[in-house]
């Protein structure tokens, strides 16, 4: 479990720096999305709703950071709530690319029950 839990601290520093990454550009993004609605009626509904889904981005980010490496390290020092935290940071993975769906995946895997993959 230490291994699994060395790679949940790595890929939760991994969704912080993505949610900075978001937020330091999200000017350039903005900017960007603006330059492609600009022939598209309601145009101010879609910057809006826009603007939302990057707040979304973020926050989603951030929580699903600490949440991963909150259960990195429980898993590491194998505490008593390892197990609900790798799962809660698995679906968090599942959320967010190749990285993170193999990672959940396997978390997943590792981390269920027996009796309850062969029901």
């Amino acid at each position: 479990m230490r291994g699994l839990g060395i790679l949940w601290v790595l890929y939760g520093l991994l969704r912080l720096i993505g949610a900075l990454g978001v937020f330091l550009y999200s000017n350039v993004l903005v900017l960007m999305w603006g330059a492609i609605i600009t022939r598209v009626p309601n145009a101010i509904t879609m910057m809006g709703l826009f603007h939302s889904f990057l707040v979304f981005v973020i926050i989603l980010g951030i929580v699903a950071g600490v949440v991963s490496i909150i259960a990195g390290l429980g898993l590491m020092s194998s505490g008593a709530s390892a197990k609900s935290l790798g799962l809660v940071a698995a679906f968090f993975g599942l959320t967010n690319g190749p990285l993170g769906i193999a990672l959940g995946a396997y978390t997943l895997v590792v981390l269920v029950p027996g009796g309850t993959r062969n029901s």
